[in-house]
């Protein structure tokens, strides 16, 4: 998943009483963090900068061949490629927002990142991972639609019908991102101010504020994020549950294999995804929970959206012959 920020196994016990009930008055304003990153690993902090370095060059390459491609190709200039043109550019800006900065981290010393620069991160990722969850969960509309729907598809999936679901996964993204970057940095932070994490992530930054409203706002921000994620996985399971019971009833394998074919790159990519989230969300903390969490947190904003291109290419036919036509054509 391109994004997940677990907070619901954040333990409460970084509250300390004694900090928890102490007058605001003595407590010291944060006004900047210390990401430390993959600074725990200092003998492998170049091998980390050439390989994410180079999974970033080529999930921006992939990307923009993707929406290069489609708006080359007027073949492609239907519903499902222009909602996957936007999910490339949501995991574009996605990665821009956190990897530029744990690159130069890698190669740095100086890895503080100031109180207004930290909010922005966080607000960015939020917005621009749950635009992408979103997407996804549009583009199964679209394939359910398709194979269940056919005659009907140009008109529930009509060029003003796509624009606004698109529109509505950008509103909905931007407004996960507001709340929960509100709720996190309306809190008071104290010291220590190093943020265990290469980027402001949720449970890092709980541990750092004090008050009596931290587990409150954890609970909250836990329960905002999940459920909009598992109502994102459920409506796609529903979406691909009609999609295979239509499947299903095609007389001929070939027909069949035609329509699957059509949902095979999205529900692997909603697999991957989701497969992830659910290791990063329900894996256990143990008391070396900080240089896992730093590895773990690779999978959400380098890995998965390294492979997303590469499954959307080898595994969409109609999208890699039409690669093969607009660059090959060239050279």
């Amino acid at each position: 998943m391109t994004f997940l920020h677990p907070v619901s196994d954040l333990p409460l016990s970084h509250l300390h009483p004694g900090t928890a009930s102490m007058p605001r008055a003595n407590l010291s304003a944060v006004s900047d963090f210390i990401l430390i990153g993959f600074s725990t690993f200092p003998h492998l902090q170049l091998m980390f900068f050439l390989l994410f370095l180079l999974m970033y060059l080529f999930t921006l390459l992939g990307n923009l061949l993707i929406m290069t491609t489609i708006w080359g190709e007027r073949s492609l200039h239907t519903p499902m490629y222009l909602l996957l043109c936007a999910l490339s550019i949501s995991e574009i800006l996605y990665t821009f927002t956190i990897i530029p900065r744990m690159l130069a981290d890698l190669l740095s010393t100086h890895r503080s990142i100031t109180f207004v620069a930290c909010a922005s991160q966080m607000f960015f990722s939020f917005t621009f991972g749950f635009t992408h969850s979103f997407l996804l969960t549009v583009m199964g509309y679209d394939r359910y639609v398709a194979i269940c729907h056919p005659l009907r598809y140009n008109v529930l999936m009509s060029p003003r019908g796509c624009a606004c679901l698109v529109a509505w996964s950008w509103a909905g993204g931007s407004v996960m991102g507001l709340v929960v970057t509100a709720a996190i940095f309306h809190l008071t932070f104290c010291g220590p101010n190093e943020v265990h994490h290469f980027a402001c992530h949720v449970p890092p930054l709980l541990t750092l504020a004090c008050g009596n409203n931290v587990p409150g706002v954890a609970l909250g921000v836990s329960l905002v994020c999940i459920t909009a994620l598992l109502g994102c996985c459920l409506l796609i399971l529903l979406s691909y549950a009609s999609i295979i019971a239509t499947i299903l009833r095609i007389p001929s394998a070939e027909g069949r294999h035609k329509a699957f074919s059509t949902c095979a790159s999205h529900l692997t990519v909603v697999v991957v995804h989701y497969s992830f989230a659910s290791v990063v969300y329900l894996k256990s903390k143990g008391p070396q929970g900080l240089e896992g969490d730093t590895l773990m947190g690779i999978t959400y904003t380098v890995l998965t959206p390294f492979l997303s291109p590469i499954i959307f290419s080898l595994r969409n036919k109609e999208l890699k012959n039409a690669m093969k036509r607009t660059f090959l054509s060239n050279l």
